[in-house]
This record gives structure tokens, sequence and C-alpha cells, in this order.
């Protein structure tokens, strides 16, 4: 069973829409802009489209610009109306609910000297006029506020918020992506002058959109090139989409009133299944004015991600609040803006039905989410036989909001927490928090240290067994990447016992047993928990010569860098989860993870080892600048030395890349130089979260040939010298092509 309830994410083709492109694809291929019979009829198409969507939100066809979606035609009519008018004034208003498409906007006018308040909504989300009115200064330009909300659906008094600018002579602008097509929307009885299209929100392709500039409006253009679209717009007519649109459009006009009662009925069934099935659920945005066909409900105590994992493996298709969000568990900035406390808030998913809903799929779809989310309540246990059925396999990183040492906290957070926590001071502590290391290390006695570190994280494969050997795998490591040798560990669980049936944890358990009895360790006992997601780790101790400890701080001059294991493990896990990495690949990455760093540790002891780190959750770029700043030595690397697994490049070529990454580059990139060749691929590459990575050697630049030769002969076949340290410094890495 699959139902799809995530209509204001994107729409499906309207088979009419499907057929009136049909033609353009081959037969009539013309560009519009030319002379001749091909061009003709291409530009016959053109402007008959645009006369269908003009005839929806009934304005003239010369008064439409095609653009390349809801995105575009927003940045174009704002800051298209602030450059072209900043000799009036430099401040604009819109609302705390808007669309990123506007948010991103308006902060960008604002780090190039405009200035925007952002005017805050009721308890239903609605925008208060009073306040907005109290906002407009002399400098004031523009107004711009969404129709309606992509999340909760709530329409806002468009009407009187344009009297207000025009009042005041403003201009007023309106995101209607997700209204037009949905909704009657009439741009001359609202007095609207600019207002947003997004084709493929009402069953038309994606990649298409349109911009209503009501004639007078004066915009500055961002597209440059060729006199196309009335000279608004540069680049060749986007004919196939632009067909599909103004059919769309044509549709959405001779069906509005059929189609909107449909989606008010489906919209209504679904709430009122739900309401009957299921405690303390809440509804959000305006009871009344509000999208015929958007449901946005909360779910007291459960976090919304686990929901919809759960639908997921029933073939439900929803979103955890706006669809731009869903790898995020924080609170959306539209519940934040209509105060909904934190317990309902984290539990709150967005049904939109459409055209196609039946009462049929909105029953069953209702009786599935009753049957999750009181399945999900803590004082539950997982009925096995309920979860075996829902799915013929379960992905462990389904149950997860994120993925392995990427789920770490970001590093710049990390350091605000810790800054003022004091250290205790003994002076049998030989290693603590200071330089960052891998573990601490307490003395026993003039021969003998203790080594001790516990790692542990969310699910980053699906295969249970797996999971549990890269988790062991990963802990054990830090223990290597002191020069220690492990003696015995403690398991680290946290698990759902109303999602996942037991015999689940008895495989992460049986897979983190072999990858200890690989070490040559025992696993002693541990400690469990019932949490809201599955995660796993160790406590590891092991024991070291005081004088033989593999610290960050002690890299030297002229030192040669040796990695043991490729990057990318962040990146093509994050590949795994949505399903996009090959089985070579993947094979590969899970076989690299669920290596132990034990040989190489062992290895190397026969090496001058001035300085090891192992590489986990901060990336290769954040380890090493774990090492610079520690040491207080300046680094130069090779990026095109480092090792990657097989796929990662194309993967962070197409943006499939974990928020952890992302925070890493942010936060490291303070302390790098890149080179100017350095492409902003290979930066995010270099700063990916690992999880179970290699360990990174500083030796003796002398002693490097015959170490990695060592080391390849052992088995650790990727190891790779990929840079050296410097000179002492402020702690710098310079990465070099």
């Amino acid at each position: 069973m699959k139902i799809y309830l995530d209509y204001n994410a994107t729409t499906p083709l309207d088979p009419e829409v499907v057929k009136a492109m049909q033609p353009y694809l081959n037969e009539y291929f013309g560009n519009p802009s030319s002379s001749h019979s091909y061009g003709t009829d291409a530009k016959k198409a053109v402007e008959q489209a645009r006369k269908q969507v003009a005839n929806l939100i009934n304005c003239k066809p010369g008064e439409l610009v095609f653009t390349s979606g809801g995105t575009e035609s927003n940045n174009y009519a704002i800051k298209g109306y602030a450059f072209a008018h900043r000799e009036r004034g430099n401040h604009i208003i819109t609302s705390t609910i808007e669309h990123p498409a506007v948010m991103e906007v308006c902060k960008y006018l604002e780090s190039n000297g405009f200035s925007v308040s952002y005017i805050p909504v009721d308890e239903f989300g609605v925008v208060q006029l009073d306040l907005l009115e109290q906002a407009i200064t002399p400098q004031t330009i523009l107004i711009t506020i969404m129709h309606s909300n992509n999340e909760v659906g709530t329409l806002q008094p468009i009407a009187e918020i344009a009297r207000l600018a025009s009042k005041y002579n403003l201009a007023f602008h309106t995101d209607a992506a997700q209204s037009v097509g949905k909704y009657q929307v009439d741009v001359k009885e609202l007095g609207i002058d600019m207002l947003t299209i997004a084709g493929h929100k009402l069953y038309a392709p994606k990649g298409i959109g349109a911009l209503y500039i009501k004639d007078g409006i004066v915009l500055e253009k961002l597209m440059h090139g060729a006199n196309h679209e009335q000279n608004k717009r540069a680049g060749t007519e986007n004919v196939i989409e632009i067909v599909g649109l103004g059919k769309a459009c044509e549709i959405a006009r001779r069906d509005m009133a059929k189609n909107l009662a449909h989606m008010q009925r489906m919209r209504e069934l679904l709430h009122g299944k739900l309401m009957e099935q299921i405690p303390n659920i809440k509804l959000n945005g305006h009871p009344q004015l509000r999208l015929p066909n958007t449901l946005n409900v909360s779910f007291k105590g459960i976090e919304a991600n686990m929901i919809i994992s759960e639908m997921e493996r029933e073939g439900i298709a929803a979103s955890a609040g706006a669809a731009c969000h869903t790898d995020s568990v924080d609170v959306s900035p539209v519940l934040k803006a209509i105060n909904l406390s934190t317990d309902f808030a984290m539990g709150t998913i967005r049904f939109s039905v459409g055209r196609y809903t039946t009462a049929d799929e909105v029953i069953k779809a209702s009786e599935a989410v009753a049957r999750i989310v009181n399945r999900l309540q803590p004082d539950k246990p997982a009925d096995t036989q309920q979860l075996q059925e829902a799915d013929t396999e379960i992905r462990l990183t389904q149950f997860s909001h994120g993925l392995g040492c990427a789920c770490k906290i970001r590093p710049q957070v990390l350091e605000k927490i810790l800054k003022d926590i004091p250290v205790t001071v003994d002076p049998n502590v030989l290693i603590d928090v200071k330089y960052s290391d891998d573990a601490a290390v307490y003395r026993i006695n003039e021969t003998t240290a203790l080594v001790k570190t516990i790692d542990f994280f969310a699910p980053i494969v699906d295969d249970p067994y797996d999971f549990g050997a890269i988790a062991a795998t990963n802990a054990l490591s830090d223990i290597y990447a002191m020069g220690a040798k492990p003696i015995f560990a403690l398991n680290v669980v946290c698990f759902p016992a109303n999602r996942l049936p037991i015999e689940i944890l008895r495989e992460i358990l049986r897979g983190a047993s072999d990858k200890a009895k690989e070490a040559g360790i025992a696993i002693l006992g541990g400690h469990s928990v019932d949490d809201n997601e599955p995660k796993f780790g160790m406590v590891v101790s092991g024991l070291v010569h005081p004088q033989k400890i593999w610290s960050n701080a002690g890299a030297k001059p002229g030192d040669a860098i040796i990695l043991t294991k490729p990057i990318g493990t962040g990146i093509n896990t994050t590949a795994i989860k949505r399903g996009l990495l090959s089985q070579a690949c993947k094979d590969e990455v899970i076989r690299s993870m669920s290596q132990l760093n034990r040989k190489a540790s062992e290895i190397m002891q026969k090496y001058t080892v001035h300085a090891c780190t192992d590489v986990t959750g901060f990336g290769l770029m954040g380890h090493l600048s774990e090492v610079a700043l520690a040491g207080g030595i300046n680094i130069e690397i090779h990026a095109g030395k480092v090792p990657l697994f097989c796929e990662t490049e194309n993967l962070a070529a197409s943006n499939v890349i974990p928020g952890g990454s992302a925070n890493n580059l942010s936060h490291y990139s303070q302390y790098i130089e890149w080179a100017n060749n350095i492409s902003d691929i290979k930066k995010i590459i270099l700063c990916d979260a690992q999880t179970s990575g290699g360990l990174l050697f500083f030796i003796p630049d002398n002693e490097r040939e015959n170490a990695i030769d060592d080391l390849k002969k052992s088995g650790v076949e990727y190891a790779t010298h990929i840079g050296n340290s410097l000179n002492l410094g402020k702690g710098t890495i310079h990465v070099v092509p």
C-alpha cells in the first residue's frame, strides 16, 4: 500500500498536462525567438500558456513573466523591487512565517544595506495587521507576505494588507506558491502588485513558475542577456514546461469548485478519523481560514521523525513540518512563531491531500497513523509481528534523525559548553580534555597508565549486526589512537523497545561481540536505556606505558602525515539512507568502517609517532585542526592525495551531504587557508563527518616510506601520505591541490 499525502511538497503531473506537453518534446521543438515556422509555433504555445495562467489569476497576459519556479519568482520580485527603488528607501516588511525562498532573500538584502521588519503572527498563524502598520516607516518601500502558509495552511488577510500598502504608497508582493490552483486567487480583487506561482504545486512540472507584475511596477532584472520575456528575464523560454503550466492553470480554473470541495472533504475526513483514534491530538493553523487540502496536527510527546519513518515503512508519505526541512528535528520557525509548546511541536506532521486522494486512502492512512502513534507511546511494548508485517525489511537508519558520528553536537556548540567547565587537577591525569584527545589517560604507576574512552551513536547502516560491529570498531579506535592496547569494554545501549523487536538489539550486540573477540578483549557488561531512537556504543578501557602515549599535542615541524582509511563515510552513508549508493560502494564503505585500526596501531609502534588521532565526527579537517592547535603547528594538506570512497565526489556534487559535514566546514574553515583552486565540493568532502575512520599519524618524514610500506603489507591498503606539518605557528591548515 502506497498513499501520497504530501501534495504541498509537490504534486504529480496531471495526465492532461502530460498530453499537452507531449508534442513539444519532439514535433514543436523550435526556439520561440526564431522567425521561421518552427519558432512561431513555439512562440504561439508560450503565449497561449501565458493567457491560460493569466485567466486563472485574473490579470493581463502581459503582466506575467515565466520563471524557473517559486524561488526565482520570489527572488525577482523582492530583490528586483528593492534594488530598483532603493533611492526611495531601504526598508522591507515581511512576516515570521515566510518560506525560506522569502526569508533568505530578506537576509541577503539585510547584508546589502536594507533593513527588514519581521511581523509576528497570532496563535493561528495570521499576521497581526496592527503591528504591520506600526512597522511602516518613511523608508519602507515593499511589503511581502505569503498568501497561505506552506506548513499550517493558514490564509493571510491579503486584501487588507494590500489596502494598507496602497494607503502608504508601498508595493505589495505575495508568495502564492501554495494557494494558486487550490484556492481562488484574483489579483485585481485582492489588490496585489506582484504574485508568485510555482508550477509543481498545481500538477505542472517542476522547474517552471511565473511572476505576476502589475503594470507600472518596475523591477531590476536578475537575469541578463537577450530581451526574452518582455526584456524582463533573459534566457530561451522553457517551452515544454511553460505549456505544461498553462494547461495546469486551465484545468485548475475549470475544476476549481469541484477540486476545492473534494480536497476539503478528504482533509476533514482524515482529521475526523485521526481524532477518533488518537488522544492528545492538536490542530495547528486557523481552523477555518486555511487551504482546503492542508492538515497540520501535533501528537503530544512523540517525535515527528519517528512517526514519519514508521509511516514510510507502511507506504504513507507526509512531512514533518515543511518538506524542505525533513532532515531536521528542530522545531520549525512557523511552529515557534505560533508559540506551539515543545511537547506538541516536536510531534508535528503535515498531511496535505490532493485532487487524486480517495476516501479509501484517507481511511487506511488514518488507521495506520493511529496504530503507529498509539504504539509509540512510551509505555507500549513493540508488537514484533506488526513490525514485521509492515515491511519485509527493518531499516535501522529510518529509526533515527541522523547517522553515526554525524550526530555529534556541533563543534561550535561544544566549545561554548566546555569553555567554562572546570577541569579537575590531579597529578596522575596525563591526558584530559585540554587538547581534544581521543581518550583520557590516568597514571596507575611508573609503567602503567589507564586509557578510557566512551563512544556511541545512532545507526549508520541498516543491518543491525553491521551497526554493532561498526560502533564497536569506532569505540576501539580511540584506544588505538592513543598507542594503547584495549583490555575490556562495556556496552552502552539505547533502544526503543516500543518501536523495534528485541531481536534487533540481539543482532547489534552480536556484531559488537564479534568485533571485541577480533580485538582480543572481553565485554564485561554495560548499561541500557529505553530511548526513542536506537543508539549503541562502548566504554573501552586500555593500557599504555606513560612514556609511550600518542597525543594530539606532539606534532613537530617536518612531520609526514599518514592517513590509513579513505574519507567519505558521512556522504556515502547518507546516500545509503536515501537509497542512492551502489551495492559495491556500500560494501566498500561498510567493510572499511568495520575494519579495526588495531593492525595500523600495532605496526606504527615500531616508528616514531609524534602525534596521532582517529578521524571521526569532526571530519579530516576537524581532527587535523585539533592536532595543529594542540601542537601550535601549521600544516599543509594535499587535497588530491586524500583517498576517497568510490562515489564520494559525485554524491557530494549532488548535494548528498549530512548536516554534520556542513557544520564542520562552517566551524573549521576559520583555521584553514584554502588554495583558490580548491572546489566547494572538495572542501565539504575534506570536512565530511566520518564514522569509524582511519588513524592520522604524524611521524618524521624520513620514516614515512617504510611506515607506509609496512602498513600496506599488513593489510592497511589505503595508507597514504597526505601532507606535512610545516612550522610552529597558530595552527593553520593550508590546503593545496
